[in-house]
C-alpha cells in the first residue's frame, strides 16, 4: 500500500511522499525477482488518493485546500468501502496484471512501472 502522494508529492507532510514512492520501487524489485526465479508470486502497488472520508484524510484535504486557496476540493471522495473493494479486486481478479494502480473514487487506473524508461 503506497499513496497518491508518491506521484504528486506531499509538501505538508515532510518525507511521506518519498517513503511512499519507495514502496512502489521495492514492490517492482520484488516482482522482478519473483519473475526471475519463477516463483509465480505477484506484487502490486496500490496508490490511493487522499480522501476526506476518514478523520486523518479530512485534515489533510482541508489543509491542502487552504494551501491552494480553495474552500473544498472538487469531485466525489474515495470511500473506505471503495478502497477495500479495490484491494479485494486486485487480489481476486487475474485480469488486473499491471504492477501499480492509482485508486480514486472512480476506481483503479493502471500506472506505468516506476523508474527510468
Amino acid at each position: 500500500m503506497s499513496s497518491g502522494a508518491a506521484l504528486r508529492g506531499s509538501p505538508l507532510s515532510g518525507g511521506y511522499a518519498g517513503a511512499k514512492a519507495a514502496i512502489r520501487w521495492l514492490t517492482g524489485y520484488a516482482a522482478e525477482e519473483s519473475a526471475r526465479a519463477g516463483l509465480d508470486i505477484r506484487f502490486v502497488t496500490l496508490l490511493p488518493q487522499l480522501t476526506p472520508a476518514t478523520d486523518l484524510g479530512a485534515r489533510y484535504v482541508a489543509a491542502y485546500a487552504a494551501r491552494g486557496g480553495v474552500t473544498t476540493p472538487g469531485g466525489p471522495p474515495l470511500t473506505p468501502e471503495r478502497a477495500g473493494q479495490a484491494v479485494a479486486d486486485l487480489a481476486a481478479d487475474p485480469g488486473l496484471t499491471d504492477s501499480a494502480y492509482l485508486l480514486t473514487a472512480d476506481g483503479l487506473r493502471p500506472l506505468p512501472p516506476a523508474g527510468p524508461a
